[in-house]
């Protein structure tokens, strides 16, 4: 699966990963008032790296978590879905929107392989300082450089550059790094 390789998402040991992080996105998800130490270790309990100052307003939604990577100071608004089947890395002091998903699952083109329940994950990267707006979607595969700007509501179906404006779905450079 980490490998970007077919592979069946109800097998056992991903089965049980998945319960593993429902039960926890339970807890988390009931958190809104807990004070901040207390959010900050149960997003360590379930998430592969939580950089000093991160905020994950609940309600949060993942598959597995563990191959979810936050900077310091990130920030994630209310609503966000990283479905993690691959790794995704948020750069230091970005900011997600309410309801941004990003997603890393992809299903074959080949609708016999699909009928055979088979997927695979292709990573995201979201580089430091980039602000993705509310309901935003990043598709599996992209990667957006530093202090992007993905405009509320866009689909990013390939890789934003470092410095760039992106909008709309898909998503089009609106202004380069130079503009």
């Amino acid at each position: 699966m980490l490998a970007g390789e077919l592979y069946v998402a109800d097998c056992p040991e991903l089965a049980a990963d998945r319960a593993r992080v429902s039960a926890w996105m339970e807890r988390y998800n009931d958190s809104a008032s807990a004070p901040p130490e207390t959010q900050r270790a149960m997003l360590e309990e379930a998430l592969g790296r939580v950089g000093v100052g991160v905020t994950v307003r609940p309600p949060f939604h993942c598959d597995y978590g563990y191959n979810i990577l936050l900077g310091d100071g990130v920030f994630l608004n209310f609503n966000c879905v990283i479905l993690d089947v691959a790794r995704v890395e948020i750069g230091s002091g970005s900011q997600i929107g309410p309801g941004v998903q990003i997603l890393t699952a992809d299903h074959p083109r080949d609708p016999k392989q699909r009928a055979r329940l088979l997927e695979f994950g292709r990573p995201v990267t979201i580089g430091a300082n980039v602000w993705i707006g509310g309901g935003a979607i990043i598709l599996p595969g992209a990667t957006i450089g530093d202090d992007a700007i993905v405009g509320a509501g866009s689909v990013v179906t390939r890789d934003v550059p470092a410095g760039a404006t992106v909008a709309g779905n898909p998503a089009r450079l609106l202004r380069g790094a130079n503009a």
